[in-house]
């Protein structure tokens, strides 16, 4: 038998060093039951390394008061669980508070203070109204972006915070009414209808908008608000359809409940649970869904009201030919997205950029139907496309990616589908299980698109960091 040969003592230092390299391969860097550093959420996100003084700008009351302000802001704008939370950590970094811990649910805002010396500070923030302001939130994020840069003290960005607050909308109301109608319009026109069912969609908006409007004032809930915006729609279509107008009233339709669908809510919930937010998540999913149950009541009371007045039914199994050339479709779908992006209160120079973003995304539409990717997976692969598009263009002009993505995707949701299958659950019960396999058909595209817009946004940020830290440069200087 040979001999068993010592091990020098090279061998025993190459075998030391071989087991902590595997021992690092296995753990990682920190112990596996070591907690995250909180500046560490802030990774891939637009704040980034912020700028962390020595000390804090001012005292600790006020910084916490402003950043609950901050959060409550971005939500009645409309921003992600996940923006708000990296806003808060890279303001309170900033100005110096180090010890903060941020919880957020559906309408509430929570941010501890423990210092290892001192007296710990608990606050709360609960937000209970909503508005359409994406230029607001626009603000929001450059003064964001210009406090993690360390250029803006606690004084000035108080004072910020309150002039935007203050600051009138880019759009007035009159031209957002007329947004509402021009989008009807020039949809109606990208689904098949002609000249006629456009004029129509245009004017039954202009009174959906009215309506709205109206009950805002008297206060009365979204859910019948949205109920009566989608019977006035249908009741509309069909009594000019029994008035023998040569209109496809399924098309009059969608064109006047795709502005009602809740689009921004459910790219935010699911975003929100992707990112590890379930409680805000699930808050705004149920919101949604109620939105969905009320455009369901208002076309069903409508179409049951037809038949009491002995209107025919309509045959919403009919398919449209293209009513234009593709290239003005395109030209429509510009349009569209624009008029969206104006009823969204964006900033005016946001609005040509986002429908940019929403021809891409219809032209990638194209593309993924023509190769044959399916019906249900070709509005996902499209919200991939736009939701990459969008953070790369929203963050280059100083905006936070969902107010680009959330216009431009409103065009990939099935309208058609959603009210087919209403239609066909209210008039006929023994086809209840085909309608709703459509309405589940149609929730699978939505949350398919709205997960794809979260997926196209992570997936740039890689090719967005260098962007980010140019940004930042440019906005320290200016300071």
């Amino acid at each position: 038998m040979p001999t068993t040969q010592p091990i020098t003592a090279s061998q025993i230092r190459a075998n030391a060093a071989a087991k902590r390299v595997l021992a690092r391969l296995i753990r990682g860097e920190n112990p596996p039951t070591a907690p995250m550093s909180i500046v560490d959420r802030l990774a891939g996100s637009p704040y980034a390394n912020p700028t962390i003084p020595a000390a804090p700008d001012e005292s600790v009351r006020r910084t916490l008061d402003f950043a609950l302000e901050l959060a409550e802001t971005m939500f009645r704008y409309g921003a992600g669980a996940l923006e708000v939370e990296t806003s808060m950590i890279a303001v309170t970094t900033a100005l110096g508070l180090r010890h903060v811990d941020v919880d957020i649910t559906n309408q509430s805002v929570t941010i501890n203070y423990a210092p290892k010396e001192g007296t710990p500070s608990s606050l709360l923030r609960v937000v209970r109204s909503w508005t359409s302001n994406y230029a607001g939130l626009v603000l929001v994020h450059q003064l964001v972006t210009e406090i993690a840069a360390g250029g803006v003290g606690l004084n000035e960005a108080s004072r910020r915070l309150q002039g935007i607050s203050r600051r009138a909308k880019p759009f007035p109301k009159w031209a957002v009414t007329a947004a509402f109608g021009v989008f009807a319009a020039v949809f109606v026109g990208v689904l098949g209808g002609g000249q006629l069912a456009s004029l129509i969609a245009f004017g039954s908006n202009l009174l959906v908008s009215l309506v709205a409007r109206v009950f805002g004032t008297w206060r009365v809930p979204d859910f019948f608000t949205t109920l009566a915006s989608s019977f006035l729609v249908t009741m509309i279509a069909l009594l000019l359809f029994a008035a023998q107008l040569t209109i496809a009233p399924a098309i009059v339709v969608v064109g006047g409940i795709l502005l009602l669908l809740p689009t921004a809510r459910l790219v935010s919930a699911t975003q929100d649970a992707i990112n590890g937010f379930p409680v805000t998540a699930a808050g705004r999913y149920l919101s949604a869904f109620l939105t969905f149950a009320a455009l369901v009541a208002g076309i069903s009371v409508a179409t049951a009201a037809g038949e009491m007045l002995g209107i025919e039914r309509i045959d919403v199994t009919e398919t449209f030919p293209p009513a234009y050339p593709y290239v003005v479709e395109v030209l429509l779908i510009g349009a569209a997205v624009a008029a969206i992006a104006v009823t969204e209160q964006t900033s005016r120079r946001l609005v040509l950029p986002t429908a940019a973003v929403g021809v891409a995304g219809y032209l990638a539409l194209t593309g993924a139907g023509l190769i044959g990717v399916g019906d249900r997976l070709a509005p996902a692969v499209s919200a991939v496309v736009m939701g990459f598009l969008a953070r790369i263009v929203a963050l280059r002009m100083g905006a936070p990616q969902l107010v680009v993505a959330v216009p431009a995707a409103l065009i990939l949701l099935p309208g058609l589908t959603i009210f087919r299958s209403m239609y066909i659950v209210t008039v006929d019960a023994a086809q209840i299980a085909g309608g709703a396999g459509g309405m589940l058909t149609a929730m699978a595209t939505i949350l398919g698109a709205a997960a794809g817009i979260v997926l196209g946004d992570n997936l740039a940020r890689p090719f967005t960091r260098s962007a980010t830290f140019l940004e930042r440069r440019r906005r320290a200087r200016r300071r």
